[in-house]
């Protein structure tokens, strides 16, 4: 315990510049607590004492607003900065230097049985609001954007981004547009923003084609009326 309370620590310091001391991210982040919990619960569950878990993380739940099922697999250093909604399914794996912010879902889509969660590998982001959902695949490096909706694998490296999720880069190259080459969290594109910017344009260059055409139906009536 002693050593996860460590790797928890180091996260915290190593993703969030607000964190000041050891001893503040102990008593004031509910990720750091709702982790710890679960790491007391899933060994629980494991050894098939699955009442007392499930109580575990109940109350990681109502401490925390972090809902971490005790069966889901979670690596070294991995954090959840703010927190709050957070629900993690049950069969989900996660792998080491994983990063989620508020409101993100690792959910399932239907009654099946069996794996029916994600697998996160290694130094995945995931922004605030995004949801993840099935079994399906997250390669090393991942980055998904916030308010995202992700239903299908991703391969290392990549950006995802929108409803439904799409890769809009690639070990950093942008597949279809320049500004979606970096891969800071705060720095992915909006794609609603991006839409109605296309939709502005597109209204700005019909106005200007309907006003030539009146300018020159203006001309002409001149013109004839002049004769």
């Amino acid at each position: 315990m002693i050593r996860n309370i460590q790797d928890q620590t180091e996260a915290v310091f190593k993703h969030d510049p607000a964190a000041r001391s050891a001893l503040e991210v102990l008593l004031c982040y509910p990720g750091v607590h709702a982790v710890l919990l679960h790491r007391i619960a899933h060994p629980l569950y494991n050894n098939k004492l699955y009442l007392i878990a499930r109580l575990i993380s109940h109350f990681s739940r109502w401490l925390t607003g972090i809902e971490i099922h005790p069966g889901a697999r979670i690596g070294k250093r991995f954090f959840i900065d703010h927190g709050m909604g957070v629900v993690i399914g049950e069969t989900t794996e996660i792998g080491d230097d994983v990063l989620l912010y508020q409101g993100v879902t690792l959910g399932g889509t239907g009654h099946e049985k069996g794996k029916r969660h994600p697998t996160l590998r290694n130094h995945v982001v995931i922004g605030s609001g995004a949801k993840v959902l099935g079994n399906i695949d997250l390669g090393e490096w991942v980055k998904v954007g916030a308010g995202s909706v992700v239903v299908k694998s991703v391969p290392a490296q990549a950006t995802v981004v929108g409803i439904p999720g799409r890769v809009v880069a690639v070990q950093g190259v942008s597949v279809k547009h320049d500004e979606w080459e970096m891969l800071e969290h705060g720095e992915l594109p909006d794609p609603v923003e991006q839409t109605i910017k296309t939709l502005s344009e597109r209204i700005a260059l019909l106005e200007a084609e309907a006003r030539a055409r009146r300018e020159g139906e203006s001309e002409g009536f001149k013109s004839v009326s002049n004769r």
